[in-house]
């Protein structure tokens, strides 16, 4: 079986050690936008090569827009903000971010993935990462909620 790939986005300039913990043994690491700070690619990097998109906070020229990639013959579209439509056939995958909202679902046999946000807790959101496995069956993604102090009144990171 092949190593997943590590998904995570909305970082915006925090790279948890949870984070860091639950992509440990990733083969690949995306992005999916709102990265923050070069620091958190760099920190990245020191577990798995990373691609990146360029999110809405992050400075234009940072990333690119969109990222499409062929893992193990699947194709994979990167990209911040979920387009209505996903420009990819059958079997491929969908990866974005911007929501801070955790989701694997199937569209037109097309499996789309937001990780969630990694980042500052935004209101009541959980916090968390995923991982995809391709190459062994059809594509498949799973949700890991990451286990960090609950946000308090008065404090903008959780």
């Amino acid at each position: 079986m092949h190593a997943p790939i590590g998904l995570i986005a909305d970082t915006h300039g925090l790279l948890r050690p949870e984070a860091l913990a639950a992509l440990a043994g990733c083969r690949l690491i995306v992005h999916a936008g709102d990265v923050g700070r070069p620091a958190v690619i760099a920190g990245l990097e020191a577990l798995a090569p990373v691609v990146a998109v360029r999110g809405n906070v992050d400075p234009p020229g940072a990333w690119p827009e969109v990222q499409d990639l062929v893992l193990d013959g699947v194709p994979v579209h990167l990209t911040h903000v979920r387009p209505a439509r996903p420009p990819l056939p059958p079997g491929g995958v969908l990866v974005c971010g911007h929501s801070h909202q955790p989701l694997v679902e199937e569209v037109d046999g097309v499996l789309i993935v937001n990780p969630g946000s990694a980042g500052p807790r935004r209101f009541s959101l959980p916090v968390g990462v995923a991982r995809l496995w391709i190459g062994d069956g059809p594509p498949r993604a799973e949700l890991l909620p990451l286990d960090v102090a609950p946000a308090r009144a008065g404090r903008r990171r959780g």
